[in-house]
C-alpha cells in the first residue's frame, strides 16, 4: 500500500492553485482536434471537490447561453494546461448541489472578503540609565539592605 502512494505522489502536480468550493474558477483545457491542438477555457463555480491524491476531481458549473453546464475535471489530468482562481466564494457547504436549481440572482456566491493582517512592528527604545552617582549608590544599599532584615525577621 505503502509503494502505491509513493508511485501516485510522483504524478501530482504541483501548479495548483488552493481553492474551494465556491470559488470562481478558470480552467484551460487542451483539446486535440485531429493533428491541431488548441486551449479552451471553461469558468464557472466550483460545486464540488471529491476524492485524493491521483484520483480527485473538481466540478465546474456555469451557465452558457442559459442553459447550466458542469464538467468534472480530475485534478492531476495532463490535459489541464491551468487553473485560475478568478474570486473566492464564501459558502458554508462543501458541496453546492443546491445551486443547480438556481438562476440568476440567487445562484450567485458571496464573495469572501479577506483581510491583509498588518504586522505590528516592535519599536525598541534604549532607555539611558542614569549615570551612578553616590546619592544612587547609596540608596541600592538601602534598599537592599532593608530587605535583608526583612528577611531576617520573617524567619
Amino acid at each position: 500500500m505503502r509503494e502505491i502512494r509513493l508511485i501516485e505522489n510522483s504524478f501530482l502536480r504541483d501548479d495548483i492553485p488552493d481553492f474551494k468550493p465556491g470559488d470562481t474558477l478558470r480552467v484551460h483545457i487542451k483539446i486535440k482536434e485531429g493533428n491541431k491542438e488548441r486551449i479552451q477555457v471553461f469558468e464557472g463555480i466550483c460545486i464540488a471537490r471529491r476524492g485524493s491524491g491521483t484520483r480527485e476531481t473538481f466540478t465546474v458549473r456555469k451557465y452558457s447561453f442559459g442553459v447550466g453546464v458542469e464538467k468534472v475535471f480530475p485534478l492531476n489530468a495532463p490535459t489541464i494546461e491551468k487553473i485560475e482562481v478568478v474570486r473566492f466564494g464564501d459558502v458554508k457547504r462543501a458541496k453546492l448541489y443546491y445551486l443547480r436549481g438556481l438562476r440568476g440572482k440567487k445562484a450567485r456566491v458571496k464573495e469572501k472578503v479577506k483581510v491583509k493582517k498588518q504586522k505590528k512592528k516592535v519599536v525598541e527604545e534604549k532607555v539611558e540609565k542614569p549615570p551612578e552617582t553616590e546619592e544612587n549608590l547609596e540608596n541600592k544599599e538601602t534598599k537592599e539592605i532593608s530587605q535583608k532584615e526583612e528577611a531576617e525577621a520573617k524567619e
